[in-house]
């Protein structure tokens, strides 16, 4: 394909991607294949020779959209939102054509100081402490990661290297395997999975901290789970706070969890992957009071923000403290600026070392929608997931298992866990909208979130008006059964 083939197709697939986001509420949102079904549909190895782009063209409706699902269509109420936007889109592209991979300033000096900068604009927006953004010469400073799991990941490391050195600096006996089998990483019962899985990765204990009934961790539960660690010869290192947990949107209590962290020298991370973009409104930002304790936080814009995935905001106080445990200078990965003060080489915050030009995307959407045009889109999702939950309390036969304070509502039948399996599997089953589940404590709950960049007010009634129809039926059928048995 030459630079003319290129313009025309290049034509034809945005316009084919405009018509697929413009139309995609007419396409069912959930797939109708079984695993398994691309392989026959696909020959069993590369061709020998070059096909053209019509034939490839032909074979996205054919083999593609069938195995897709919608995560933009205004039906799609499962996980959390996944953010796209056309200005997101065409960074992208942009990112795509320009293709460098800025591991260090010199790999593309523009790559990494438009990210530096993007990322100081995004703090400023949630109010986040000065110390957290690099400015001129601040010692802080944000990065983009891939996912919110990696920047959990980072920080764990950097926090066991810091801690392994601190700990023999006081104990010079002590050897680097003597400490590591004593570390202990803390995090809430509700805590993303993601953070076990860091602590798996990084050959560290995790110990889970019980939430209280509003599935929050509070300072006294830390305090005691610290005391007991404390006692029988353990290190505690490292606590991580969700602001927004997976299941139920809850907030760890930061202002009781931050001194204790800091007074015990342990790294508090905050993991505000999707509650995150919420702060730019100022009537959620008191959500994040107490983030002045961290050492680290992060929050996914590629969630709530309108920017396409991938692109994981994280920041921490000390860069120092990153650049301490991942920094290797090879001679081919140098260059005559890096000593100067003025540079960042964001391959010492990250585990991988190459990197795309991801900051492109901050910087079209910020510029595109404005402060103002995100904070509307933040609380357009929180407006309809009020007016999902009112419709839920209107109908005696269901409850709300979870205070309500963004976009995401936890409801159920009230009833069994069969009861509400059995209507999870009869909504997902009729694919007109998608729905996934979670466990508040033995409670099988069913999570509507509101995810679409278009979902609207009528796609909230129509959802709630197809649940409550397939509530009835179910029963019915399961009165039924019931008077059988």
């Amino acid at each position: 394909m030459d630079a003319a083939e290129f313009r025309k197709r290049g034509k034809e697939m945005v316009d084919y991607v405009a018509d697929y986001l413009e139309k995609i509420d007419k396409r069912q949102v959930f797939p109708d294949v079984e695993p398994g079904y691309l392989r026959p549909l696909i020959p069993d190895c590369a061709p020998q020779d070059p096909e053209s782009f019509e034939d490839v063209f032909k074979d996205i409706e054919k083999i593609i959209m069938p195995g897709v699902t919608h995560w933009h269509s205004p039906y799609f109420f499962a996980y959390f939102p996944a953010a796209s936007s056309f200005p997101a889109l065409l960074a992208d592209m942009l990112c795509g054509g320009i293709g460098c991979v800025g591991f260090s300033w010199a790999a593309s000096p523009a790559c990494t100081e438009l990210e530096t900068v993007m990322l100081d604009w995004l703090g400023k927006m949630i109010n986040l402490p000065e110390e957290f953004l690099a400015g001129k010469n601040g010692h802080g400073g944000g990065v983009i990661q891939g996912s919110a799991s990696e920047a959990t990941l980072i920080s764990l490391l950097a926090s066991r290297t810091k801690t392994i050195k601190r700990v023999q600096l006081e104990n010079p006996e002590l050897t680097e395997a003597d400490i590591m089998g004593r570390l202990v990483a803390y995090a809430s019962d509700q805590a993303h999975s993601s953070v076990e899985r860091a602590a798996l990765i990084g050959a560290v204990k995790i110990k889970s901290v019980p939430s209280d009934d509003t599935f929050s961790v509070c300072g006294s539960a830390l305090k005691k789970v610290l005391d007991e660690d404390k006692a029988s010869g353990l290190i505690p290192f490292f606590f991580c706070a969700t602001l927004g947990t997976t299941s139920c949107c809850s907030f760890d209590k930061l202002l009781e969890l931050g001194p204790i962290c800091n007074k015990e020298n342990i790294w508090m991370h905050i993991d505000a992957a999707y509650a995150g973009s919420a702060f730019i409104c100022p009537e959620f930002r008191h959500l994040l009071n107490g983030v002045e304790f961290a050492d680290s936080f992060n929050f996914n814009p590629h969630k709530w923000l309108l920017v396409n995935f991938d692109c994981s905001a994280m920041w921490v106080k000390k860069r120092s403290d990153l650049t301490g445990a991942f920094k290797l200078e090879p001679l081919y990965l140098q260059h005559h600026h890096q000593e100067s003060g003025l540079v960042t080489d964001y391959r010492h915050w990250q585990i991988p070392l190459g990197r795309r030009f991801r900051s492109l995307k901050l910087w079209f959407v910020l510029r595109m929608y404005g402060v103002t045009g995100l904070q509307e889109h933040i609380r357009k999702h929180v407006r309809l997931s009020r007016q999902f939950e009112h419709l839920v309390l209107q109908d005696e036969r269901f409850e709300i298992c979870a205070q309500v304070v963004l976009g995401l509502v936890c409801f159920r039948l009230k009833g069994s866990n069969e009861l509400n399996k059995a209507l999870l599997k009869s909504i997902n089953e009729a694919k007109k909208i998608h729905l996934v589940p979670c466990h508040l404590r033995e409670k099988f709950v069913l999570r509507f979130a509101i995810c679409s960049r278009t979902v609207e007010s009528t796609h909230v009634k129509f959802a709630w008006q197809h649940i409550s129809q397939l509530a009835t039926d179910l029963l019915k059928t399961w009165e039924q059964n019931h008077h059988q048995q």
